[in-house]
């Protein structure tokens, strides 16, 4: 047998308030003789738009309507019972649920409504004692004075979470974007390298496949280098996708140093790529991980541009230096942009902006253009410390 919840409890004694207290206010309406059929009227009324099931709630009950109806069915009761002279009887029925249709409505109405929909419960709460004792006695102004408390706890209550909510939908959208814009930067970053790779070299591999058969085979064994990254990859990004614990193993993230450049330049050269990696002895290997990652980046994104722009240079140059307390990451090349390669598979320019706000990111600079006298030129400073 489940055992009740601290929560369900609360809402059962919450439940059985409301109702003990509308009968209250039934009571009292039946000892004066002023009628039950009004004050069931607007009691039903209220208790209806406070306790209908939100699941089973038809899409025209809004909160805009659950809170604007009840007022003013109050408001026309007490009118009605000040132009006839009369006094309506005044329990706590009524008010605890105008209370519960001015939280309602500070807290769920749409943002233009919301003030409408709360000044209207709370001018049927102040109503309630004026129309049971009359304007102006003590007792009128005593409890005006305790409904201008309640509205005031209870709108700032309303309006306190309901900047809450606002405030915990801004974090998930925000949450949100950083979490594809970071997927985005995975699937360029490698994905596309990869891919871009497998097509340069089968584009070589058919141009060989009639004039230079016998040498086919390093030019394969880099295919399928290429296609084996790219699934890793893959993989990686996906179980970053699946992954559903607090922690994200390291083994899933996509990884990038300075010691990975140079696997980043081994796997790019071919028989008519020569990449040269000229690494300063006074690099060292202790930088921060997110300027080691980003210098990674920075090859990455420049070779990846030499096969989709540049396929025939044939002379590529890798450069890591120290210049003060910055790190100093070039890729030149000799290419003319002799690329073959399909336009649709030259990309759209988002790798060099992801690249630049990476860097910018950083405190670093990021130069992008042609060289002196041929091919093209990427070079970015990146702070040896975060900023």
């Amino acid at each position: 047998m489940r055992s009740a919840s601290p929560q369900g409890c609360i809402r059962g004694f919450g439940l059985g308030a409301l109702l003990a207290a509308s009968m209250i206010d039934l009571a009292y309406a039946d000892s004066m003789g002023s009628g039950i059929a009004p004050v069931a009227v607007v009691l039903a009324a209220g208790l209806a738009a406070v306790l209908w099931p939100a699941r089973r709630r038809p899409r025209w009950l809004t909160a805009r309507v659950r809170t604007t109806v009840p007022a003013l069915c109050t408001l026309l009761y007490c009118a009605g019972a000040l132009l006839t002279h009369g006094r309506a009887p005044f329990g706590p029925g009524k008010a605890i649920v105008l209370l519960c249709l001015l939280f309602v409505a500070v807290r769920h109405a749409p943002p233009r409504w919301a003030p409408v929909c709360a000044f209207l419960a709370a001018g049927a709460l102040l109503t309630l004692p004026v129309r049971a004792f009359g304007p102006g006695g003590e007792e009128t102004l005593a409890l005006l004075l305790v409904g201008l408390v309640l509205i005031g706890l209870v709108g700032g209550l309303a309006g306190y979470l309901r900047s809450m909510d606002y405030r915990r939908t801004v974090a998930v959208g925000e949450t949100r974007r950083a979490e594809r814009l970071a997927i985005a930067a995975d699937l360029h970053d490698f994905v596309a390298h990869h891919v871009t790779g497998i097509l340069v070299q089968t584009q070589m591999a058919r141009m060989m496949a009639a004039s230079r058969p016998d040498e086919l085979d390093p030019v394969l064994a880099g295919i399928e280098r290429a296609a084996t990254q790219a699934l890793a990859s893959m993989r990686r990004t996906v179980g970053v996708l699946r992954e559903t614990g607090e922690g994200e193993p390291a083994e899933r993230r996509p990884v990038g140093d300075l010691a990975g450049i140079e696997d980043l330049v081994a796997g790019f050269a071919g028989p008519h790529h020569k990449v040269t990696l000229r690494r300063a002895p006074t690099v060292s290997d202790d930088l921060p991980h997110e300027v080691q990652a980003a210098a990674f980046r920075v090859v990455q994104e420049a070779l990846t541009n030499v096969r989709r722009h540049a396929a025939d240079a044939t002379e590529i140059t890798v450069g890591l230096r120290q210049d003060g307390d910055r790190l100093e990451v070039s890729v030149t090349d000799d290419g003319r942009g002799g690329a073959q390669l399909p336009d649709a598979a030259r990309g759209g320019g988002f790798g060099l902006v992801g690249l630049r706000e990476r860097v910018t990111a950083l405190g670093g600079e990021l130069h992008v253009g042609p060289r002196t006298d041929v091919g093209w030129e990427v070079r970015a400073r990146l702070p040896e410390r975060k900023p």
